[in-house]
């Protein structure tokens, strides 16, 4: 929560965009723990034509709170799906979670604070559901002492900012939230850590799902070094082996580098390959947090 020595920021109107595709095992408990947030907001969910009872859920909730939620099929990975659920957007920041969350009940509050003096914001995504998946950490990334690995489940951005960068970049198969705060970070931005603002992000829910997420993301951050050149240098070598030990751990970093290695294998040479970003004016900020 907002600590009691901050000044109460003036209430400004958030678009809360979410990208799901069958979720229907979560997205009750997401809607149910968005509908109680500080308002004014809207909700903005953009489904990949699910197959399950995700579009029903959908419409269910958008009848019982009419005007908060606008359900919108449009086809596409997350970054387009996300892309998409900004151009219709209303508000002036937008802020991103994922069907598989649940919310704390002050964190649109908290970010809302954040964006007060910040046009990026990240809050603290916690990891619930099986203890052996819950216990490993994600692999920073970091551009000077800023880590750019805050992911898009609880990220906003200024409006007039994400549209500057141009968005997600869709041709990401996961990483596009990497690649944006990269983006943002580069042109000159602030990345405020919010601690308070609270999102739980469910776990996979068996091995195979969970090291195909594994291979995904090590395939999303070859498309990272194919975009921005080399990235080694940026990881924590020490950090990652610290929070490697396990053995569940080493073998995500297996399936990760099987990923990262199959990008290179498919892609090298070939249309498909992301061209190098031009380069852009060094930091002028890092990250805050409060």
């Amino acid at each position: 929560m907002p600590t009691p020595s901050e000044e109460k920021p003036a209430v400004s109107f958030l678009s809360i965009v979410v990208t799901v595709k069958n979720e229907a095992a979560h997205l009750s408990q997401l809607l149910d723990s968005l509908a109680g947030q500080e308002p004014p907001f809207e909700i903005v969910l953009v489904d990949a034509f699910s197959e399950d009872r995700t579009p029903e859920i959908a419409r269910k909730f958008e009848e019982l709170h009419p005007g908060l939620l606008r359900f919108i099929q449009a086809q596409g990975k997350r970054g387009a799906g996300r892309n998409f659920g900004a151009r219709l957007a209303k508000g002036d920041y937008l802020v991103f979670t994922d069907g598989d969350c649940v919310a704390d009940s002050q964190w649109l509050s908290s970010i809302r604070v954040g964006l007060k003096s910040s046009k990026v914001v990240a809050g603290k995504t916690t990891t619930i559901g099986n203890p052996g998946y819950v216990n490993l950490e994600r692999v920073e990334l970091y551009q000077g002492d800023v880590d750019l690995t805050y992911p898009s489940c609880n990220l906003a951005y200024e409006r007039r900012l994400f549209e500057k960068l141009g968005g997600f970049d869709d041709r990401f198969v996961t990483a596009e939230d990497i690649d944006l705060n990269l983006r943002a970070v580069r042109s000159g931005a602030t990345i405020h850590y919010r601690p308070d603002a609270v999102v739980y992000h469910n776990t996979r829910m068996n091995l195979t799902r969970f090291l195909i997420q594994a291979f995904w993301n090590g395939y999303g951050r070859k498309q990272l070094t194919e975009k921005h050149g080399q990235l080694w240098s940026r990881y924590r070598y020490r950090r990652m082996l610290d929070t490697q030990k396990t053995l569940l751990a080493n073998v995500r970093l297996i399936a990760a580098l099987a990923g990262y290695f199959t990008r290179l294998a498919t892609v090298s040479g070939t249309k498909e390959r992301i061209r190098p970003e031009p380069a852009q004016r060094p930091v002028t900020e890092g990250a805050t947090k409060g």
